[in-house]
Parts: C-alpha cells; sequence; structure tokens
C-alpha cells in the first residue's frame, strides 16, 4: 500500500491513546458499568465493537483471516482493552503490507449486496466509525459525570503530536 494510511495510523493510536488515558483515570467500575440506554452498553463495549469493526472489515473481508468478536465478559478494565487494540494494531500493519492496489475497485459481498469498495476504503472505514464511536463514548462519560478534561482533546493528532512512519 502505498504510505499516505501507513503515516495516517499512528495519528489515530495518538487519538485513541488519549481516550485510553481518559478511561484509565475513571473511578472503578465506571469503563465497564452496564446502561440499556447507551449505545452497546458500556464504554467497554463500544470499544469493542470499535475493535470488531476493524477485524471484519481489514481482517476478514480484506485479509481473509479469521477473526471473532471481541469478549467483553475477558475484558475487565482498560488495560485488557489496550490488549486488544495491539492485536488491531497488528492486523493493520498486515493490511498496510498486503494492501498493494489500494484504489482499485473490487465487488465484496456483503448479506445480500455487492458493495464496490477499494483496498483504501477497508482502512478508511474502520477509522472513520472509530472517530464516530469516540464521540458517542465521550458523550457516555458526561452522561456519567465524568466529562473528558479540559485540555487536549480527541481529535486526530497532528504531525507536531505524533511520528508517523515512513
Amino acid at each position: 500500500m502505498n504510505d499516505d494510511l501507513r503515516t495516517l495510523y499512528p495519528w489515530v493510536k495518538f487519538s485513541r491513546e488519549r481516550l485510553f488515558a481518559w478511561a484509565e483515570a475513571l473511578p472503578g467500575g465506571v469503563y465497564t458499568q452496564e446502561r440499556p440506554d447507551f449505545a452497546y452498553g458500556s464504554l467497554r463495549n463500544v470499544q469493542a465493537h470499535i475493535a470488531d469493526c476493524y477485524a471484519v472489515w481489514v481482517g476478514v473481508r480484506g485479509l481473509g483471516e479469521h477473526h471473532g468478536r471481541v469478549d467483553t465478559t475477558a475484558v475487565h478494565d482498560v488495560a485488557a482493552m489496550r490488549r486488544v487494540y495491539a492485536e488491531v494494531d497488528d492486523m493493520m500493519e498486515r493490511a498496510f503490507g498486503a494492501f498493494t492496489t489500494p484504489d482499485e475497485v473490487f465487488g465484496l459481498a456483503v448479506r445480500d449486496e455487492v458493495l464496490p469498495v477499494t483496498q483504501r476504503w477497508l482502512v478508511m472505514h474502520p477509522i472513520t466509525h472509530e472517530f464516530h464511536h469516540k464521540g458517542q463514548m465521550l458523550t457516555m462519560g458526561r452522561i456519567l459525570g465524568h466529562p473528558y478534561p479540559p485540555g487536549p482533546d480527541t481529535d486526530l493528532g497532528v504531525p507536531g503530536d505524533v511520528s508517523p512512519q515512513p
């Protein structure tokens, strides 16, 4: 794959790290607190859903790998979720090496339809999906009484913050 997405991904990880640091600072039990009125039920479950999105679109559909869903019963804290995302990061590195025709359109069978996608789209879809759900997590934190603190936000890291890999 050309290097633009490989360069972008460390910025995504940098912003994810800010969210992880906030989640680690939450009082015990808040990260895993189940709320039926929240998307996916808890902060942890939203992050599991995001990791599942990477696994399905990049791992299964892009790389042809087998990936199961994140077992949230085994993810009791942010440290365990960091381990899940270390696996996501490894998978993304495999994709950056394997996706050699990033802008070539191909048909991807999904349920009862064939989607015209590219390898670049398979990478960008879970990234944009992650940022969408990150906003939900921050809203959930405010509702739970634990807003994200003032200071650096969780938007995409800027080049001065991150040393992207060539």
